[in-house]
């Protein structure tokens, strides 16, 4: 079912104006205005290619979460443009962006954001309900039994581990078949061995699924999983890994502290 670790697609070129799952073209964001303005992202242009599988790493306060933020649709830049596949998210108002992100964006989250009262094949399927799609039970299953729920879908959250909780917010946004899964900071609240079996889900999710993923984490071991690391700094993407090692990542991220 998993992917082995060392089938990663070949590291993709930084900077991309076509063929482009996630694109940011001179995206800055601001916040607050005057001179009290903070600075988040500063100037960013950028393309992830399909089927590729990111970490998104930096110094706390480096923009990482804005980064993300703005390239799932989430936050709107203060200038500059998001493409999703080929879609200007500047050009759809808030009904059409909700809707947009809802079909073809996923997103897992540190805190699993589970809604504790449904199933765990409730919680998968709702951005389906959300959409006014009915749920094909054979692709639920399928789903779920791709990432090792298989006999849990009627069980709740609150009957689950972590890492079981996190391979239904995985389930829950892989079942729309995005063009790209944004995940922030999954492996946060796990432990080493859980947070393992999720990131190889990730990279199942790239492999074999051809799913995009682009991943926020300030872990280096998790950023091994990946075929690159973009590593910011002061809002700019500054350096970037391919292929990284652990001991890459580490020895980057150390770089960055020590010239702040």
């Amino acid at each position: 079912m998993l992917g082995a670790r060392t089938r990663r697609t070949p590291a993709p070129t930084l900077l991309r104006t076509t063929d482009s799952a996630v694109r940011l073209t001179r995206v800055t964001k601001r916040y607050g205005h005057g001179d009290a303005a903070a600075v988040a992202l500063d100037d960013v242009s950028l393309g992830i290619p399909p089927g590729t599988f990111t970490a998104v790493m930096g110094p706390s306060g480096s923009g990482k979460s804005t980064f993300l933020h703005c390239a799932a649709g989430l936050d709107r830049p203060t200038s500059g443009t998001v493409h999703l596949n080929g879609q200007d998210l500047g050009e759809l108002d808030e009904t059409r962006l909700t809707e947009y992100r809802r079909t073809r964006v996923g997103f897992v989250f540190q805190a699993f954001n589970l809604l504790p009262s449904l199933t765990v094949e409730q919680n998968i399927t709702l951005p389906l309900r959300l959409a006014g799609t009915a749920a094909d039970s054979v692709s639920v299953q399928s789903v779920a039994d791709g990432v090792g729920l298989t006999g849990l879908l009627r069980r709740r959250p609150a009957e689950l581990s972590g890492g079981q909780q996190q391979r239904v917010a995985i389930a829950r946004a892989l079942i729309t078949r995005p063009e790209v899964v944004f995940a922030d900071e999954p492996t946060g609240a796990l432990d080493p061995d859980t947070a393992q079996d999720i990131l190889l889900l990730l990279r199942h999710a790239v492999t074999d699924l051809h799913q995009t993923v682009v991943m926020v984490t300030h872990d280096p071991v998790a950023a091994e999983h990946t075929d690159r690391a973009l590593l910011l700094s002061a809002g700019r993407v500054v350096r970037h890994v391919d292929r990284p090692s652990a001991d890459q990542v580490r020895d980057a991220m150390s770089e960055l502290r020590r010239t702040r």
